[in-house]
């Protein structure tokens, strides 16, 4: 388990106390003595106007393939949880390095600016 691989994960499901099944791309590595992953949430439910921390995952790009997802979805950056690596079901692939690149600069955006 690295960042910048995707997974099939039980993810919270917004308010709710339930959990779904959904990809997800790994922020960090296991961290702790309990190992628990910081992951991103990713939808196939692209939105007309995407946000400022949204990343869209196109098939058109060559670099799609090696996410392994179905079909065109987006990096929901504002949608992160901390999970166990317990949670994750199932490895799918993993994003480019300039994806990667990226999502950090989104992550630090958002975070360091809250999202202005």
């Amino acid at each position: 388990m690295r960042p910048g691989e995707i997974y099939l994960a039980r993810f919270p499901f917004g308010d709710a106390a339930e959990m779904k099944l959904r990809p997800v791309l790994l922020l960090t590595g296991p961290l702790g003595s309990i190992p628990e992953i910081l992951v991103a949430y990713i939808s196939s439910v692209i939105l007309a106007q995407l946000l400022p921390s949204d990343i869209l995952l196109d098939p058109v790009q060559p670099e799609f393939r090696s996410t392994h997802l179905k079909m065109s979805s987006v990096l929901r950056l504002h949608k992160l949880a901390t999970i166990h690596c317990s949670s994750l079901a199932r490895y799918l692939g993993v994003v480019s390095p300039s994806t990667r690149n990226t999502v950090a600069n989104k992550v630090r955006e958002l975070l360091i600016a809250g999202g202005d």
